[in-house]
C-alpha cells in the first residue's frame, strides 16, 4: 500500500492499544512507535537513491520477509521504544509485529506484491485485487479518526473498520474472478493461458493483459464493460547473440525480475547502435507503456553502452535517461 495507508493504520493500531493496560496508548512515544513500525519495512525505498535497477529489485523484498517480519523488526522497535521511551519490552516487541505484520500482509494484495515468504521462497506474491493507492481504504480509515475523535471506542472502532475492509477485500476478490471469467468468454477463440486484472485508483476502471497462445491483448475494463487497446503477436524470446550481450546487464536482470509479463522490440538507433526494450504490458496508461527496460549496444560487438529501467511516462524523457 502507500505510504499513506501505512501511516493510517498505525494511528488505528493506537486505538487498539486501549486495550493494553501497561501502556498509555495516546503518548508521543507510543503513537511514534506504532507509526514507525507500520512504515518500517519500506525503509528499502533509500534503495532508489542508489539507482532504479537496486531499487526494483529488490524493493518489498528482504525487508518484507519472514525474519524481518517475525523477529528482526519487532525487536529492533521494541528495543528502541524501551530505551528511548521506557516502554514495556514485551509489550512493545507484540505491538510492533503486529504493526509490521499488517504492514506486510497488506501489501500482498496489490499488483505490486512482495517476496513476503523469504528465505523460504523467493517468488513475489502479487494477488493484484487491492490498488495500491486505494480511495475507499483511505476513507475508511479517515472515519475511524473522525469518530474516535467524536467519542465513539477506538477498540470498537477498530474491529468494525477492519470487519469491513475484509468484506471489503472479499468483494474485490469476487469481482476479480468474475472479471477473468467475462474476458476468457470474450475471446472464444483463443488458447488463453495466463489473465492480468489489475485494479486502478478508479475504482470501477481496471487493468487488463491476456496472454493468449499466439498473442497478447491489452485492455481496460470499465464497470464491467472490456475494452481491448492493443493486440501483440507473440514472438520468441530473446536469443543468441543479443541475448548473451544483454542477460547479465542490471538493469535487463530487475526488470525481468519484477516483471510479470513483458514483450520486446529490437530496433536500429543509427548506424552504430542498437536499441533493445523490455515492455511491461502491466501498466498501460494513456496509450503509453511506462514501465520498461531499454538497452543501447553498439553493433560492431553487442557491448551495452547505456541502459535503464523504471517509470517513464513520455518518450523524451525516457531518451533523456538513457543518453
Amino acid at each position: 500500500m502507500d505510504t499513506l495507508t501505512h501511516t493510517l493504520m498505525g494511528g488505528t493500531i493506537v486505538g487498539l492499544a486501549h486495550l493494553d493496560p501497561s501502556i498509555e496508548p495516546v503518548s508521543a512515544g507510543f503513537i511514534t512507535v506504532a507509526v514507525g513500525a507500520s512504515l518500517i519495512p519500506d525503509i528499502d525505498t533509500v534503495m532508489k537513491l542508489k539507482n532504479n535497477a537496486v531499487y526494483i529489485k529488490h524493493h518489498r523484498g528482504i525487508t518484507h520477509s519472514l525474519p524481518f517480519t517475525f523477529i528482526i523488526w519487532p525487536l529492533l522497535i521494541a528495543t528502541l521504544s524501551h530505551f528511548i521511551f521506557n516502554l514495556p519490552f514485551i509489550n512493545m516487541y507484540f505491538w510492533s509485529l503486529f504493526a509490521v505484520f499488517l504492514h506486510v500482509f497488506s501489501d500482498i494484495f496489490n499488483a505490486y506484491g512482495t517476496q513476503a515468504l523469504r528465505p523460504f521462497n523467493h517468488k513475489w506474491i502479487q494477488l493484484g485485487y487491492i490498488n495500491t493507492i486505494d480511495i475507499p481504504i483511505i476513507v475508511m480509515h479517515i472515519l475511524y479518526f473522525i469518530l474516535w475523535f467524536v467519542g465513539f471506542d477506538p477498540v470498537k472502532l477498530f474491529i468494525l473498520l477492519y470487519a469491513v475492509i475484509i468484506i471489503y477485500y472479499i468483494s474485490r476478490f469476487i469481482y476479480q474472478k468474475y472479471l477473468i471469467t467475462k474476458i476468457v468468454k470474450q475471446l472464444p477463440n483463443d488458447d488463453i493461458s495466463r489473465v492480468f486484472v489489475m485494479p486502478t485508483i478508479r475504482y470501477n476502471e481496471w487493468r487488463v493483459v491476456v496472454v493468449a497462445e499466439e498473442y497478447y491483448y491489452v485492455g481496460r475494463t470499465f464497470k464491467g464493460q472490456i475494452v481491448f487497446y492493443d493486440r501483440f503477436e507473440k514472438i520468441r524470446p530473446l536469443e543468441g547473440e543479443l541475448y548473451e550481450a544483454v542477460k547479465d546487464d542490471e538493469n535487463f536482470k530487475s526488470f525481468t525480475f519484477f516483471s510479470s509479463i513483458y514483450r520486446y522490440e529490437v530496433k536500429d538507433i543509427d548506424s552504430n547502435t542498437i536499441e533493445v526494450r523490455y515492455i511491461d504490458l502491466r501498466y498501460l496508461k494513456d496509450g503509453h507503456y511506462p514501465f520498461v527496460c531499454i538497452m543501447l549496444l553498439d553493433k560492431d560487438d553487442y557491448d551495452v553502452q547505456s541502459s535503464y529501467t523504471g517509470w517513464v511516462f513520455t518518450e523524451s524523457k525516457l531518451q533523456e535517461k538513457i543518453t
